[in-house]
């Protein structure tokens, strides 16, 4: 039975959307720009989905007045937008490029005449090129060069912008790109993935404490992870210890440091067959652990997992994904299982509950701490009707499901503050081209032509209202 009770969330509450650079930009060589991890990855052959790219995207560099303006009809108080570092800092390193710097100036403007508040993400995956070509995240170098760029777009847009993000989901930046191989820069090497992960925590504290040299006090500092919510098969011991290594993996490995200068029991040692950790350096955890006004949650669906001895026969899946290497380094021995229930079209299990309980996790290891939600969306196989009106229902159901689980949080007293949809617009999804539709408005990409969809409208109305209306109510 569909929910009958209107759900009314607090006055103060952000309804937003999330986006990020290369998904949505185009413009890849205007105005300083050069290439990025994705664009070299895009264009290798194999790399995506009928050999999409971002080139264009849905070219919101040259259409973000448009873009702002419907965010402003849909009745959004709040957009969470990422910073192309090329864009801004071409060669990842020395002076910013002003017409790259201009770019968002603009964008922030327009937003802010609209009554829409800015929540700036410094990286969304767009590493300059020449920085991995020095080595990339598995350097400690880069995390240095992440600082610096930091303090250079805090300087520039710390004025407008009060709130920031450091990182978005270190672990696809750490696991998928230098793990598994499925984002860029697409290297498949266990260790390398580890180093990654270290150097992007660092990157997250020293960038933490750049940002906070040049921020105005009322400005706040963020991170935005995809922690996942493990869960076990069965109750079996070896099951249980399934969860803790990809816990370790998953959560363990930044929101450890992030949250608490250290990294989880036993991660060193269910790794230590990968790599022995020596980059980890005196003081690295100290400058990690950078007090933090936020936390940013990012989530889609829940793991299942169980140790590969216990697996039934024919249910065992090795976490692997689309590729044949691991992006859980040290974990050959656990095997991942799809959880039960309805599907997106990415064939993620549609669950709200893993979302209710990562924020009462946060709650119990970051006490006092802020929450946002900062991405939670569901791909769906959105298709224009004879008049181009574009319903999806299913994506209705998704919200509704999942914002009742954070209005469920707050009524727990955990302090959510905000929700950011993912996506505000169909936009290029990585390795899957422009094959997988997040958006809440449908984009023709051939026409660039921007459509809301049924649900564009339902959540517009739920940000008018500050309520979410039953299900049989929103069509």
């Amino acid at each position: 039975m569909p929910d009958q009770k209107t759900v009314s969330f607090p006055r103060d509450f952000l309804w937003g959307a999330a986006t990020s650079a290369y998904q949505i930009e185009g413009a890849v060589q205007e105005d300083g720009r050069t290439p990025s991890i994705w664009d070299t990855f895009s264009h290798t052959p194999g790399r995506t989905a009928g050999g999409d790219t971002g080139d264009v995207a849905v070219d919101h560099y040259h259409r973000y007045r448009e873009d702002v303006a419907m965010m402003a009809d849909l009745g959004l108080t709040a957009y969470r937008f990422s910073v192309s570092w090329p864009r801004v800092q071409p060669t990842g390193r020395g002076p910013a490029v002003q017409r790259g710097l201009d770019f968002y100036r603009r964008l922030v403007d327009e937003l802010l005449s609209h009554g829409i508040k800015p929540a700036v993400t410094l990286y969304h995956w767009d590493l300059p090129q020449e920085l991995e070509d020095a080595g990339g995240w598995p350097e400690r170098e880069t995390a240095l060069r992440f600082a610096e760029y930091a303090h250079l777009v805090g300087e520039a847009l710390g004025d407008r912008v009060e709130q920031w993000i450091t990182l978005n989901e270190p672990w696809c930046s750490a696991f998928l790109g230098y793990g598994s191989g499925v984002h860029a820069p697409g290297r498949t090497e266990p260790a390398a993935a580890l180093r990654a992960a270290h150097h992007l925590n660092l990157a997250h504290g020293l960038g933490t404490s750049a940002l906070r040299s040049v921020l105005p006090a009322r400005d706040t500092v963020a991170v935005s992870l995809n922690s996942s919510a493990v869960r076990p098969l069965s109750q079996d011991p070896r099951d249980l210890a399934a969860v803790r290594r990809i816990d370790n993996l998953a959560n363990g490995v930044f929101h450890g440091p992030m949250l608490h200068g250290a990294y989880p029991e036993g991660l060193f040692e269910q790794t230590a067959s990968v790599t022995d950790w020596s980059y980890v350096l005196d003081g690295d955890l100290d400058a990690i652990h950078q007090p933090l006004d936020a936390l940013g949650l990012n989530y889609y669906t829940p793991a299942l997992v169980s140790s590969a001895e216990t697996a039934p026969e024919g249910q065992r899946a090795d976490g692997h994904g689309d590729s044949a290497y691991s992006p859980w380094p040290g974990s050959e021995d656990v095997a991942f299982h799809q959880t039960p229930g309805d599907r997106t079209e990415m064939g993620w299990t549609i669950d709200p509950t893993g979302l209710h309980e990562l924020i009462t996790r946060y709650a119990r290891e970051a006490p006092g701490l802020p929450l946002y939600i900062t991405e939670n969306g569901a791909a769906c196989d959105d298709k224009p009707d004879a008049e181009g009106r574009v319903h999806d229902p299913e994506r209705i159901a998704y919200l509704h499901g999942h914002l009742s689980a954070v209005r469920r949080a707050i009524g727990d007293g955990v302090d959510v503050r905000g929700y950011y949809l993912w996506s505000l617009m169909d936009n290029f999804e990585w390795a899957y081209g422009y094959g997988k539709r997040f958006g809440a408005v449908y984009v023709d990409y051939a026409t660039q032509k921007r459509t809301p969809k049924s649900s564009a409208q339902w959540y517009g109305q739920a940000a008018k209202t500050g309520t979410l209306a039953p299900l049989t109510e929103a069509g």
